[in-house]
């Protein structure tokens, strides 16, 4: 188990031992009876690369990034 210390800006530093094992630049952040769960976040766009027509994927990406931006401003405007 680790402690960790919440900073003036919200932020928590996740040990770099359980970083490495998750291999994630992205989280989905749930409250569940007084718990914060952190899930890592799987990109679609990655996962399909390898389908994906050469030239096609970035335009994939882009999309995937806007939705994901959305969400989050979605979220934040019911807080």
């Amino acid at each position: 188990m680790f402690i960790t210390k919440m900073t003036k800006k919200g932020q928590i530093t996740i040990p770099a031992e359980y970083r490495k094992k998750l291999k994630a630049e992205y989280y989905t952040v749930e409250i569940k009876d007084e718990q914060i769960i952190l899930k890592p976040f799987k990109q679609l766009a990655g996962s399909l690369k390898k389908y994906a027509k050469k030239g096609r994927i970035e335009k994939v990406i882009q999309e995937e990034k806007k939705a994901f931006r959305e969400a989050l401003i979605e979220k934040h405007k019911s807080d």
